[in-house]
């Protein structure tokens, strides 16, 4: 079972960078991402959500794919590769794996403006090496689905690059 984990950051950038973090971390086999999100709120209060999977984009190339393999069984290659991009693109908009957008939504909306919000949801990870990475980030956990005990660690860690700029 995934582990859901938001962790709010102080600027518009900062999610992003710890994002890429992760996503190294994910090459060197510590953590199994299943999905990310990043939520900015810009100093004028708009919301921009960020999804790491794009479903609809990959829903018409796998249905394009597809659409012109059948084409060219049936003689209409072109036919064939525009209703599959069509179908394919409209699965990919109504299908709705990961983390929920309308909790995303909800949750950009709270932030504070100028700042922003990582969304991960966390398959397996090796607690002690991902935690001491994240210690070089200044953040705080706003939500999560860890245990008591493992939040506090995460937000231990993440408070741990606060003390050392002080």
């Amino acid at each position: 079972m995934s582990d859901l984990i938001v962790i709010g950051f102080k600027d518009e950038f900062k999610a992003d960078e710890v994002l890429i973090d992760l996503r190294k971390l994910q090459r060197e086999y510590l953590i199994d991402l299943e999905d990310a999100a990043v939520v900015v709120r810009n100093e004028t209060g708009k919301v921009k959500v960020k999804q790491t999977q794009e479903l609809v984009s990959s829903g018409a190339l796998s249905g394009g794919f597809w659409g012109l393999i059948f084409g060219f069984l049936f003689f209409h290659p072109l036919i064939g590769w525009a209703l599959g991009s069509a179908v394919g693109a409209l699965s990919g908009s109504l299908t709705d794996i990961g983390i929920d957008d309308n909790f995303i939504k909800e949750v950009g909306d709270t932030i504070e403006p100028g700042t922003s919000a990582l969304f991960i949801l966390v398959r397996k990870s090796t607690p002690d090496k991902v935690l001491e990475d994240l210690s070089k980030f200044e953040g705080k956990v706003l939500q999560t689905s860890l245990s008591k005990e493992d939040e506090a660690k995460l937000q231990e860690a993440l408070t741990k690059s606060e003390a050392v700029q002080q």
